[in-house]
């Protein structure tokens, strides 16, 4: 058993505990035990529900892997920590499985032939409405509260978000400056996305918006961030993504994957949300 696989104290007694301690202790894992603990992270329903052995295949790992990455965190097995998920789900604590029941639209997209027109388009609706509907189960009141808080309070918010991400911090951007917040948007125009980011402190919130492969400029506008004691807000599709494993907040968006298209539905959906928030707290301290 090397370092990173050495328990560090009594195993986390439920679900959400061995959440905060995989988010803990993620950077010092190896890089096998850190596929592990993004899958346990994204697919807490088949942690609970799911043989080892399936658990293994989805994850992209040898079953005895899955052992050492629970045995790392003071389990005696995989059974073991398999349970307090199966308990969080039991108590109405854990998410919906979204996980499998996008498998089973793929698969029902992939056995039929490639159409065109109506057919597409239902077939987008149908797995954007499974990405929405996952998504107000992810995100709850506090999650909001606490993103809006930082938008509120900020002296300027800087935006920043790359290739697929774009159209999502440039709505953001936009719309925040509509409602007269001092937004800074780092859109990168002639590679200049370091320089537009060296301005931020303290009193400042950066919010980055970046999914996987994570784009090196919105990263690096991170790093710069969390050097200057600024905040960063993570709009993100995992909890221990290059831009999220340091946030201050992070909202976790799961888009759909439809025919190898990937959607921004609901991150649309979060950033009009956090908008609109933000201008009723606005408009309440107005009056």
């Amino acid at each position: 058993m090397t370092d990173s696989e050495i328990p560090t104290g009594p195993p986390p007694a439920t679900a959400e505990d061995l959440r905060a301690a995989i988010l803990e202790r993620y950077d010092g894992l190896s890089k096998r035990l850190q596929q592990i603990a993004r899958y346990v992270l994204d697919e807490p329903n088949d942690m609970a529900l799911e043989t080892l052995a399936v658990l293994a295949d989805r994850s992209g790992v040898q079953p005895s892997a899955i052992v050492r990455f629970a045995q790392s965190f003071g389990y005696a097995g995989a059974s073991q920590m398999q349970r307090l998920f199966r308990d969080g789900l039991l108590s109405g604590q854990a998410a919906l499985g979204y996980g499998e029941r996008v498998r089973r639209f793929n698969q029902d997209v992939d056995s039929r032939e490639s159409g065109a027109g109506a057919q597409l388009l239902g077939e987008f609706v149908e797995g954007n409405t499974l990405a929405l509907q996952n998504l107000s189960q992810t995100i709850g009141e506090k999650d909001m509260a606490d993103a809006v808080a930082l938008i509120r309070d900020a002296d300027i918010v800087y935006v920043a978000g790359f290739r697929r991400a774009f159209p999502v911090s440039s709505y953001l951007a936009y719309s925040l400056q509509q409602l007269g917040k001092r937004t800074m948007f780092i859109d990168g125009v002639a590679g200049l996305a370091r320089q537009q980011v060296q301005g931020i402190g303290p009193k400042d919130l950066l919010i980055a918006v970046s999914y996987h492969p994570y784009a090196e400029e919105t990263v690096t506008a991170v790093e710069i961030a969390v050097g200057r004691g600024a905040r960063v807000l993570s709009i993100s599709d995992s909890l221990v993504s290059p831009v999220a494993k340091n946030a201050t907040a992070v909202l976790q968006v799961r888009e759909s994957e439809i025919r190898s298209f990937r959607s921004l539905a609901a991150s649309i959906c979060l950033a009009q949300a956090l908008v609109i928030g933000f201008a009723f707290e606005a408009s309440e301290q107005a009056g």
